[in-house]
């Protein structure tokens, strides 16, 4: 059952802890409640998914107590900067590339190399990112496709069973997602207006060019259009591989591999979401250096987070332009 905890300091301690072990927490922001996850734990930001019955890999946001702490793990600009000071804490999503030091979780920035940050205006958000002590993915706490909650009622309407618990942080105050700004490219880039105006951050940074003039990659929750391509071919529906392959294994892998990476020996969805893009980064990696010609990749069941697996790998597998 999922536990509704009272926002005291007895509550909050409860909930970090519980983040810290691998929990799925929901709590209050200003915008609306997030589903969170310890951005550093693979299988956790894999709950999430899971849980939101998410029907494909979307970056979703980190959440930080701080500016510098939503800064350490991405490369900030000037421009990320000034926004920062201004706005943070607040409604407002940076889409910045990310630090390849970074330890937060491939699957969190869904195999892209930027990171969606932000810092919550919200007083028991921020209490409980600073107990948690890292950073913490957090979508909406909802059901994919439905109404955004804020209220811990409408969290545990779509979400109870399925998640650990929910902090009972009161309403939202701001009921609308958070303003989201790309910086990875060479100009600035409107993603999802939100909580911060338009005409507020112009007035810091100039002008705003809208996603549609973009005519490239977009790098935001939600927006997905870029997939994650190895250097090598990607072979799908697996049932035997060949000497010059190695294999994405889903569950007791395949005979006669020169490099195996085994998803889950178990054939548990979560687990094998949590370690898909690790596994065709390492692959790849290994496949090179072994003079391996593909990534052979075993079938994965359609359903549930398979379905977000599948669809991955489908993009991983698009033949090159």
């Amino acid at each position: 059952m999922t536990q509704l905890l009272r926002a005291d300091m007895g509550g909050i301690a409860q909930a970090a802890a519980l983040l810290r072990e691998g929990a799925l927490v929901a709590f209050g922001t200003e915008t609306v409640y997030g589903l969170g996850a310890d951005a550093t734990n693979d299988k956790a930001v894999a709950a999430i998914f899971a849980a939101k019955q998410r029907p494909r890999f979307n970056p979703v946001i980190c959440h930080y107590a701080c500016v510098d702490a939503a800064l350490a793990h991405v490369i900030a600009d000037s421009l990320a900067r000034d926004l920062g000071a201004a706005f943070w804490p607040g409604p407002l999503t940076l889409v910045l590339p990310r630090k390849r030091e970074s330890q937060v979780s491939l699957l969190a920035s869904a195999g892209l190399d930027t990171l969606a940050v932000r810092v919550p205006a919200h007083d028991i958000a921020l209490a409980l990112l600073r107990e948690a002590g890292r950073p913490v993915a957090a979508p909406s706490a909802n059901l994919s496709g439905t109404v955004s909650p804020t209220t811990a009622k409408h969290v545990m309407g779509d979400l109870c069973g399925r998640i650990d618990a929910v902090l009972d942080s009161g309403p939202c105050t701001m009921g609308v997602e958070s303003t989201v700004v790309d910086l990875s490219g060479r100009d600035p880039v409107l993603l999802r207006p939100g909580g911060t105006t338009v005409e507020a951050i112009e007035v810091v940074i100039g002008p705003l060019r809208s996603a549609g003039d973009t005519g490239g990659v977009l790098r935001s929750p939600g927006l997905l259009a870029s997939h994650y391509a190895p250097r090598l071919q990607v072979r799908l529906e697996a049932t035997a591989v060949e000497q010059d392959e190695a294999l994405l294994a889903f569950g007791p892998p395949l005979a006669g591999a020169g490099a195996v990476f085994r998803l889950s020996d178990q054939a548990d969805l979560t687990e094998a979401a949590s370690r898909l893009f690790a596994g065709l980064r390492r692959l790849d990696s290994e496949a090179v250096a072994l003079g391996l010609a593909r990534i052979a990749v075993m079938s994965v069941p359609n359903h549930g987070l398979g379905r977000a697996i599948n669809d991955r790998l489908r993009r991983a597998a698009e033949p090159r332009v």
